[in-house]
């Protein structure tokens, strides 16, 4: 394993996936009510009876939808994400393994590149894994087991798996993060410019 590669999330970690998905939601007549959760049932104040009839995976069908729209290939970058990545790939030369659990359509596939290339350039983004929506992430983090790669998440279970595969774990600061107890072995950040210093200096 090259040791100048980055394995990151993208969603609340490289793009601003949230802001996108809310101006998404108020197009269909839909207003947040909560942010200090991770499930969209209880940040839309949706009921379960609501989602009776559907199977678990179904239950995302909002984020689904959003995934594969063409707004993927529109969303802003992640607070001071593209000042940083550019430092890590053309001052120091990383270059970044993106792992999303979007959608497994290839046009989704193909909208999340087209974004990650016009915020972070053309070379910076060596292999993009897309998941299904919501989908775990540990078949596609098991070829990076035990290599000490940084791996920059803002799920913690997720942040968890990271340190269950050896990788040198990063979580980003989110307020529906903020009540997990990340421990000695991850390190918690709230912007890149922390990932880069610990990246570059090991702070």
């Amino acid at each position: 394993m090259n040791d100048k590669v980055i394995l990151t999330d993208c969603d609340g970690v490289l793009c601003d996936w949230e802001y996108g998905f809310e101006q998404f939601m108020k197009g269909h007549g839909y207003e947040k009510v909560r942010s200090d959760c991770y499930d969209l049932r209880e940040q839309y104040g949706f009921s379960d009876e609501a989602f009776g009839k559907f199977k678990e995976s179904e239950k995302r069908i909002f984020a689904r939808w959003f995934n594969e729209s063409t707004r993927i290939e529109t969303l802003a970058p992640f607070r001071d994400a593209m000042k940083y990545v550019a430092k890590l790939h053309e001052e120091q030369g990383y270059v970044f393994h993106v792992i999303t659990s979007l959608s497994v359509e290839d046009g989704a596939w193909n909208a999340r590149m087209r974004n990650l290339k016009n915020l972070f350039g053309p070379t910076a983004i060596e292999r993009l894994v897309c998941l299904d929506t919501g989908a775990d992430k540990d078949d596609a983090l098991i070829e990076y087991k035990d290599t000490g790669c940084v791996w920059v998440e803002d799920k913690p279970s997720n942040a968890e798996l990271g340190v269950r595969m050896g990788l040198d774990t990063i979580l980003i600061d989110h307020i529906h993060n903020r009540d997990f107890n990340e421990g000695e072995h991850i390190k918690r950040v709230n912007t890149w410019k922390e990932i880069y210093e610990h990246v570059v200096w090991g702070e």
